[in-house]
């Protein structure tokens, strides 16, 4: 019985395989293979490139970017606890308070590391 489960998994991941490896060969396959100096030059907004193309951003954007993120998938959590939340019970209204308490220290430590300071 236990064979027959491995089997159906090395099934499923062989498909899995040749779902990802089908659309790269038959790409390859019938793609056009013209080469061409237009083609091959970097595309930017229809606009040639002028002076350095590669300029340092500050890793602020980056960062506040990512605490955009993280606190925005949290949210996603509040939705089917603030939905469900008559049959869930006090505990549930615990385990939420912890939870956004959480989330509290940690924009407070963000925000003590000025991570959310802007310029």
């Amino acid at each position: 019985m236990i064979i027959n489960n491995y089997i159906f998994i090395g099934l499923l991941l062989l498909a899995a395989i040749a779902f990802a490896l089908a659309p790269i060969l038959v790409a390859r396959l019938i793609a056009p293979r013209k080469r061409s100096r237009t083609k091959s030059e970097p595309y930017e907004c229809g606009v040639l490139t002028l002076g350095e193309t590669w300029v340092r951003f500050r890793i602020q954007y980056y960062i506040f970017a990512l605490m955009f993120v993280v606190f925005d998938v949290e949210t996603l959590f509040l939705f089917p606890w603030a939905a469900g939340y008559a049959s869930l019970g006090l505990f549930a209204l615990v385990e939420m308070v912890v939870f956004l308490g959480f989330l509290l220290l940690g924009l407070v430590y963000a925000w003590a590391k000025g991570v959310l300071r802007w310029v």
